[in-house]
């Protein structure tokens, strides 16, 4: 890992940074939208998380290298679909190359013009708020402008597995 200018280097390297990272269970997302060209884009994303409830906001983080990442920049709006825990191979399609992720992917346009992914817990569509630049990723806090839900449980990634949620016994 790298340090800025005038800032000591970190006492830890990439892998022992990512392998903290893995120590925290998160749920699991893919974010579309429609890029200028109009075709669809989209990625696995597990950045997601909310931010506020006045205005209703959320965020997530994409690469600054990732090669949709314009097309997010210039969409005006984008869909995030919460995986259900029946949909990891969806998950892993998303997050690795593919000549077209979207195909024979079942799924219905939003408002946002985004694909709104069939089987979901839970779709987000959302408009631009906000974009920050961070280290080597670009911060998107979005405007949730519509919300739906289903039931079942979710997908969540811990520790470089794929799980689902499942409440607890009682104490």
């Amino acid at each position: 890992m790298s340090s800025h200018a005038g800032e000591p280097a970190p006492a830890f390297d990439e892998r022992q940074f990512r392998e903290a990272l893995a120590q925290f269970a998160t749920g699991v997302t893919v974010v579309c939208a429609r890029a200028p060209d109009r075709r669809y884009v989209g990625f696995t994303a597990n950045s997601f998380t909310s931010v506020s409830l006045d205005p209703p906001l959320v965020l997530w983080s994409l690469s600054r290298r990732s090669a949709s990442l314009a097309a997010f920049e210039a969409a005006p709006g984008y869909a995030i679909n919460v995986l259900s825990a029946r949909q990891a191979d969806l998950a892993r399609r998303f997050s690795r190359p593919h000549a077209d992720r979207f195909a024979g992917v079942a799924h219905r346009l939003g408002r946002s013009d985004a694909p709104l992914i069939d089987g979901c817990v839970a779709w987000l569509e959302c408009r631009h708020h906000a974009l920050h630049r961070a280290g080597d990723h670009v911060v998107f806090v979005g405007r949730v402008v519509t919300v739906e839900r289903s039931h079942g449980p979710g997908l969540v990634f811990h520790h470089h597995h794929f799980g689902t949620t499942a409440p607890l016994p009682e104490t």
